[in-house]
């Protein structure tokens, strides 16, 4: 299998190595915005350079990897699609709801494969919380909690493109949010501050967030997150029943302390960032994507379940903006869900 990538930055450079070192990847073409950047890469793991993207779509490969900027992903995947080759796209599919539902509905029309990268539903924590969840362990679940926060803010540069705070980083919350219970976001209210660092005001963001779900069984869903969290990176989620309650991220590398005078020391090496964190999950979900292009497994992750999440990131920053609840169904959506 000759699998093209395109977009050799910090994630690109990490699936390529991933891809490199797959048995079924076969051979990797590598293309960039930056020429050099991707023959730079791709003489450090043995792969093919394309002197531009076009070379991807004309040299013959049997599938794509977008992992450029998010500008640029609605117009690769469209192209993959309408080409007959399966697509992987990191998240997000385009920059807001409307581009999206656009993407998709030509996805649909071209009966094309796209895998969306919600690396978290291959982390081993995730997948026992929702084994867990399903089971009915926990019994009738009433509270779900999460965490994601950054050690650091992005480069301010980065902001005006990243769709904020909801839509970038709290996205994979709400994916989880529905992948392990099973239900639908019914309802949100959502603020936040930008009172830190001040290249959030400047870009119309805010460096932390809060969110109240409410899903369609009732069950009450707090989601909270930053950009500014110094003791590390931070990503955890509990969940509560009638039964018990379980927590996902907790380990000896949680960038947390207890005051309780028995309580677990600190973490000696906290988490520093996603790729450290999630690093296993990410080389999981391509592997994945592999196995599904070669037929042997259904798509984990299709453009239907990602713009799931998009609507509630969607809905929690309409909610902050105007201050009050936002049902779901007041954003547009795709037919037949």
């Amino acid at each position: 299998m000759r699998i093209g990538l395109i977009g050799t930055g910090r994630i690109g450079s990490f699936h390529a190595a991933a891809l490199s070192r797959h048995p079924e990847a076969g051979s990797l073409l590598l293309a960039d915005a930056d020429p050099a950047r991707a023959a730079r890469l791709a003489d450090r793991l043995g792969a093919t350079a394309a002197p531009s993207v076009e070379q991807v779509f004309t040299w013959g490969v049997d599938a794509v990897v977008v992992a450029c900027a998010t500008e640029g992903h609605a117009e690769l995947v469209v192209r993959a699609v309408r080409g007959g080759l399966p697509v992987f796209c990191e998240k997000p599919v385009a920059p807001d709801l409307r581009r999206t539902l656009a993407v998709l509905r030509e996805v649909t029309a071209t009966g094309g494969v796209l895998q969306v990268g919600f690396m978290r539903r291959f982390d081993a924590g995730y997948r026992t919380a929702r084994e867990r969840v399903r089971s009915g362990a926990l019994g009738r679940l009433h509270t779900v909690r999460t965490v994601t926060s950054d050690p650091a803010p992005p480069p301010a540069g980065y902001l005006p493109s990243s769709g904020g705070l909801y839509r970038d980083c709290l996205v994979h919350d709400f994916d989880m949010v529905r992948w392990v219970t099973g239900r639908e976001v019914a309802e949100v209210y959502a603020t936040g501050s930008d009172a830190g660092p001040p290249q959030f005001r400047e870009a119309g963001d805010v460096d932390t967030a809060a969110a109240l779900l409410t899903l369609d069984d009732g069950t009450l869903v707090t989601a909270t997150g930053t950009r500014c969290n110094g003791a590390g990176y931070d990503v955890r989620m509990e969940l509560a029943g009638e039964l018990d309650q379980i927590s996902t991220g907790l380990d000896d590398r949680t960038p947390i302390a207890s005051t309780e005078p028995q309580g677990p020391p600190p973490a000696t090496k906290p988490w520093t960032g996603f790729l450290e964190r999630f690093g296993p999950a990410y080389e999981a979900e391509l592997d994945a994507f592999v196995r599904m292009v070669r037929g042997e497994t259904g798509n984990p992750c299709d453009g239907r379940e990602a713009l799931a999440a998009l609507r509630v990131a969607e809905a929690c920053e309409l909610s902050r903006r105007e201050g009050r609840r936002v049902r779901l169904e007041e954003l547009p959506d795709l037919p037949d869900r």
